[in-house]
């Protein structure tokens, strides 16, 4: 069960929800963001995240980070980095934060890429590796891991 609920997504809405609370709750210092920045930072993260989906799927590989991939994906949006749709998040989180207009809501976006790589990233390169050896090696060596 806690397979199911240990996904990025949640972790996305989790730290949505924390920059919300604290902008309500802690306010340090309040700004305004134009609504059509946040607007083009969120919806590029979307569109990021769905095209990275979509190299996956047309690959014929899992979406899931806790399974084991079926092919070594470093077409389309991996070519910019090998966590395109944590990319995506943290853009979407990025903008969801700036407008919200408080600086405490940015807290949950540094805290984002660290535990994503901690939660995800480092268990997928580990499996990448194993399953795809010098492959994966020379998509690391060439590639940005954000």
């Amino acid at each position: 069960m806690m397979k199911k609920i240990d996904i990025p997504p949640a972790w996305l809405l989790a730290c949505m929800f924390v920059a919300w609370f604290l902008a309500r709750v802690w306010p340090i210092y309040s700004f305004n963001v134009s609504g059509w920045v946040t607007g083009v930072l969120v919806g590029g993260g979307v569109y990021l995240v769905l095209w990275s989906v979509v190299w996956l799927r047309k690959r014929g590989t899992t979406l899931d980070p806790h399974d084991t991939p079926s092919a070594l994906v470093v077409e389309g949006p991996y070519k910019l980095n090998r966590n395109p749709i944590y990319t995506g998040m943290a853009v979407i989180l990025l903008g969801v934060a700036l407008w919200l207009g408080e600086f405490s809501a940015l807290i949950p976006v540094v805290l984002f890429p660290l535990i994503v790589t901690w939660r995800f990233v480092a268990g997928e390169e580990r499996t990448l590796r194993n399953t795809f050896g010098a492959a994966a090696e020379a998509y690391f060596a060439k590639s940005r891991r954000w």
